[in-house]
């Protein structure tokens, strides 16, 4: 079974997406908000700290920077080598990464934020994730 990794800021048309991946039989897996989300639309989802066996931290900070996570994005299928490292380590490969970036650009604007809040939207394991992706 093929696998997604969905983790969004904006949710607008990711229920009719998601959908769609169950449809063609793919596992949805997600992280904090995005998985509340879609486990409240009925979607079924698995929760990203069911893969890495890890709990978020730091206040959500560290979600999905993890070997599990970037070893199933950035193993390449057709290398021996690769995929006998990632099964030794129990990690399952993921073949679609859905993610968008915190805005900010428009939060850095707002000032109604102090400067600790709008810290909190420089977005890290988002561009962690599309690097991985894009590499893959």
């Amino acid at each position: 079974m093929k696998r997604a990794l969905i983790s969004v800021f904006y949710k607008d048309k990711i229920l009719d997406f998601a959908k769609f991946l169950i449809s063609k039989n793919i596992e949805i897996i997600s992280t904090g908000g995005t998985y509340k989300y879609l486990k409240e639309n009925s979607i079924p989802v698995i929760e990203v700290e069911e893969v890495t066996g890890e709990k978020e931290m730091l206040d959500g900070r560290v979600k999905t920077l993890s070997s599990k996570i970037h070893g199933g994005i950035l193993a390449i299928r057709d290398n021996p080598k690769h995929i006998e490292a990632i099964k030794e380590r129990g990690i399952i490969p993921i073949d679609i990464v859905i993610v968008n970036l915190y805005p900010f650009f428009e939060k850095y604007s707002d000032d109604t934020l102090s400067f600790e809040e709008k810290i909190e939207f420089i977005d890290i394991g988002g561009p962690t994730m599309l690097r991985s992706a894009a590499k893959s």
